[in-house]
C-alpha cells in the first residue's frame, strides 16, 4: 500500500513493554547468523556501526546480474542482458468485446471490461492448475485504490470531488477490485488471451457472500441485505495469497476512505476509533453520491461489511466471491498460506498500520488434496491468533477465542462474532506485540522460514519517551523507525516438517533497513552490501523458485532515488546481501513479483506512476503535474499503472 494512503491507528494504553532499547538490540544482534563473527556490540549500544564492504562475501552471492545504480527517472530501469515488456496497462482490454481505452469517455461499463487501476497483488497461476507450465497461465491481480485526478483530464486534487461526473465515479468504482485473465507466451512475447474462459473483473459492485462467525450478525445487516450474508463489492484490495486448492485470498485494507458523511453518528464509537477513521480522508471516490449505502447516515452498518479477507475462485468465473470473517477484520495487507504437517492450512496476515499486529488463522480441518470442492468452506472454521514476541528470540501465537482468557462477555466478547468484528481490541487485551506497519508476509518453501516486512513507523519512540505503548519492543527495536526492517520467523520442525500451526516459533531480525553509511540510520545488512544495494521501507516479499528473497519497497525513498525491487539470498555466505534489480519510474512503487515455475520470467506490478512531481517529490495534483506519463509517454495523457514482464535475453533463470 502506498505510504501516502495510510491512516495511523490509535495506540492502546493496555500495551506495555519493559526491555531497554540497547538490551533488546544487543540480544537480537547476538543471535543473528548473518553477522556472526563480524560484529561485536555492547549491550548499551543504541545504533549500528557502519559495516564495511567485504569482497569475499560478495562473491558468495548466487546473484550474477550487474547491479543497477540508484536513479530517479521518468522511465524505469532493469539490468543489462534483460528485457522488459509491458503486458497489461490500466484500461487495456481483457475481453474480446472490451472497448478501447479513452480516459476522456471512460465510464463504468467500459472499466468493467478493462484491466483495473493501481495493480498490487500479482500471481501467475500455471494452466492447467497443478501443472508446471511456464508459458501459459492465469494472472491474478488486485487493484488497490484509484486517484481520480490522475485518471481524468481536467481534474485536480483540490477540485476533483466536486467535478467528478457520475460516469467517472462509476468508472473509478469499476477500476478497483481485481482482474483475472489468461496469458500466454507466443514467439517470445507474453500476451493477454482476450477470449480466455476464466477472464473476469471483480469490483465495487460485484455480489459477494459473507461467511463465518460474523455472517448474519445484526451489525452486518442492511436495508438491502436484511440477512447480513450478502454484500456488493470489495474495497482497497491490497496484497493477498493463494490457498493450496488454488483460490485467491485478497486482503481488504482500509475501507474508511470510500465512505461519506459523519462517522460520529455511527454506533459503537469505540470501535470506530479503534479502526483508525480519519474524517479528512473520507469519500475519496464520491461513491456516496450515486450509491446511498456509502453514506454513514443512510446505511450505518455498510462499513462493517468491508476490511475482510475475500476468497475468489479464479477457475470459476461464475462463482460468488466470499468474505471469510473467521480471519478477522482489520486492514489486511495480505493472506499468505502454508500447510502444517497434519494437513491443516495456516494463513498468515499483517495489519498494515502503525502499532498493529501480526495474525494467524489455522483451519480446524485438514485440506483435501484430491477433492477441490471439499475445501470450499475450510476457512470458516478454525483458530485466529495474534503474535507476541519475546526478547529471547521466541514468539507465541495467542488464540483469539471468545470466552478464553480476557476475551470475556464482561469485556464485550460474547461470541466469536464479537472477536472477528473487533479483532484489534481483542488483540489489545491479549497483550500482543504492536508492530511497525506489518506488510509483506512470505513463506520460504525450501527452508520453512517466514519473512515479514515492517515498512516503517516514525512514531515509534525510544524507551523512556512518550506513551509506553509506543516505545521500542523486542521485534521493533528502533525508535523512531523511518526505514523499516525484515523479520525472520522459524516454526518448529523447519525445514523439512515445518509446523506452521505450532503455538511457539523462534524469530530473528533479518535486516534493519536504512543506509549503512549513516550511523543514525542504525542499518544492518550483510557487510558486503553495496552503496546501491541497501533499501528502506520494505513492502511486498516474494521467494523465487531458486529460493531467493525479493523485496519491493514503498517509500518515501531517500532524496534522489525511486522505489525499487531488490533480491538477496536467505542462506549461505550471501545471506542478507541485497542487490538492486529494478528501478520503478518516479512516483511509483513496484509490487508483488511473481515467477513462472521455471524461474525464467518475473511479473511485477507498477503502481501509481507519476504520483509525485518530478522536480521536488511533492504529491502530484493533476495529470499535467504528474512526475511521469509512463509507460506510453503521450503528451497530455495520464500515467498508466501497468503489469510488466522481465526476463533474461539468454532465456536463463532470472537473477542467476
Amino acid at each position: 500500500m502506498s505510504d501516502r494512503q495510510k491512516t495511523r491507528a490509535r495506540p492502546n494504553p493496555r500495551r506495555a513493554f519493559a526491555e531497554t532499547y540497547g538490551a533488546v538490540l544487543a540480544k537480537g544482534i547476538e543471535r543473528r547468523s548473518v553477522l556472526k563473527g563480524l560484529l561485536a556490540l555492547t549491550a548499551g549500544a543504541a545504533a549500528m556501526p557502519y559495516l564495511g564492504r567485504t569482497a569475499t562475501a560478495a562473491e558468495a552471492s548466487t546473484l550474477t546480474f550487474a547491479e543497477l545504480t540508484r536513479v530517479r527517472d521518468r522511465e524505469d530501469h532493469w539490468p543489462t542482458g534483460y528485457s522488459r515488456q509491458i503486458l497489461a496497462r490500466w484500461g487495456d482490454g481483457l475481453f474480446a468485446d472490451s472497448p478501447a481505452f479513452d480516459p476522456a469517455t471512460l465510464d463504468g461499463k467500459a472499466a468493467e471490461r478493462q484491466f483495473g487501476y493501481n495493480n498490487d497483488f500479482t500471481f501467475f497461476m500455471p494452466l492447467p492448475l497443478g501443472s508446471a507450465s511456464s508459458e501459459h497461465g492465469l494472472m491474478l491481480v488486485s487493484h488497490e485504490y484509484a486517484t481520480p485526478f490522475l485518471m481524468f483530464p481536467g481534474l485536480t486534487a483540490d477540485d476533483y470531488r466536486e467535478k467528478l461526473t457520475d460516469d467517472q465515479i462509476r468508472a473509478v468504482m469499476a477500476s478497483v477490485g481485481l482482474s483475472v485473465f489468461e496469458v500466454k507466451k507466443t514467439n517470445g512475447q507474453w500476451e493477454i488471451v482476450r477470449d480466455g474462459q476464466y477472464n473476469r473483473r471483480i469490483h465495487m459492485g460485484t455480489e459477494m457472500a459473507i461467511s463465518g462467525p460474523a455472517a448474519g450478525d445484526d451489525r452486518l445487516k442492511t436495508k438491502a441485505d436484511p440477512s447480513g450474508k450478502t454484500v456488493f463489492g470489495t474495497i482497497s484490495n491490497c496484497n493477498g495469497g493463494i490457498t493450496p486448492w488454488g483460490t485467491l485470498l485478497s486482503g481488504e485494507e482500509g475501507s474508511m476512505d470510500v465512505f461519506a458523511g459523519d462517522f460520529t453518528t455511527l454506533p459503537n464509537q469505540e470501535l470506530v476509533e479503534r479502526q483508525g477513521w480519519d474524517e479528512e480522508d473520507n469519500d475519496i471516490y464520491g461513491a456516496g453520491r450515486i450509491e446511498p449505502r456509502f453514506r454513514f447516515e443512510e446505511e450505518p452498518n455498510e462499513w462493517m461489511r468491508f476490511d475482510w479477507v475475500v476468497e475468489i475462485d479464479p477457475l470459476d468465473p461464475t462463482a460468488k466471491p466470499v468474505k471469510r470473517t473467521a480471519l478477522g477484520r482489520f486492514t489486511h495487507e495480505g493472506a499468505q498460506c502454508a500447510v502444517a504437517p497434519d494437513g491443516r492450512v495456516v494463513v498468515f496476515m499483517g495489519d498494515d498500520d502503525d502499532f498493529e499486529y501480526l495474525y494467524r488463522f489455522v483451519t480446524r480441518d485438514p485440506w483435501n488434496p484430491t477433492d477441490r470442492a471439499a475445501n470450499r468452506d475450510l476457512l470458516d472454521n478454525g483458530t485466529l491468533s495474534v503474535a507476541k514476541f519475546e526478547s529471547d528470540g521466541t514468539m507465541t501465537w495467542l488464540p483469539l477465542v471468545a470466552g478464553e482468557g480476557p476475551l470475556t462477555a464482561e469485556a464485550g466478547f460474547n461470541s466469536q462474532a464479537d472477536v472477528v468484528l473487533n479483532t484489534r481490541a481483542a488483540a489489545d487485551l491479549l497483550g500482543a506485540t504492536p508492530m511497525d506497519a506489518p506488510e509483506g508476509f512470505v513463506v520460504h518453501p525450501k527452508t520453512g522460514k517466514l519473512y515479514v516486512a515492517m515498512t516503517e513507523n516514525e512514531d515509534r519512540m525510544p524507551t523512556g519517551e512518550g506513551d509506553e505503548a509506543e516505545q521500542v519492543n523486542p521485534a521493533n527495536p528502533r525508535g523512531p523507525n523511518p526505514h523499516g526492517h525484515l523479520l525472520e520467523l522459524v516454526p518448529p520442525g523447519a525445514p523439512d516438517k515445518a509446523d506452521f500451526a505450532a503455538d511457539n516459533f523462534k524469530w530473528d531480525v533479518f535486516v534493519l533497513c536504512g543506509n549503512p553509511a549513516v550511523a543514525e540510520d542504525g542499518a544492518m545488512f550483510h557487510p558486503a552490501t553495496s552503496a546501491n544495494g541497501w533499501f528502506t521501507d520494505p513492502d511486498n516479499l516474494s521467494v523465487d523458485p531458486s529460493g531467493r528473497l525479493w523485496v519491493a519497497t514503498d517509500g518515501p525513498p531517500p532524496e534522489g532515488i525511486a522505489d525499487a525491487l531488490f533480491v538477496m539470498d536467505t542462506e549461505g555466505e550471501g545471506r542478507a546481501l541485497p542487490k538492486l534489480f529494478y528501478v520503478a519510474p518516479v512516483g511509483s512503487e513496484c509490487c508483488s513479483p511473481t515467477f513462472t515455475p521455471d524461474g525464467k520470467t518475473v511479473f511485477v506490478s507498477i503502481q501509481h506512476p507519476g504520483e509525485l512531481r518530478f522536480e521536488d517529490d511533492e504529491d502530484a495534483a493533476s495529470i499535467a503535474d504528474a512526475g511521469t506519463n509512463w509507460p506510453d509517454f503521450l503528451q497530455g495523457q495520464p500515467p498508466r499503472p501497468a503489469l510488466i514482464v522481465l526476463s533474461r535475453d539468454d532465456s536463463a533463470v532470472v537473477g542467476s
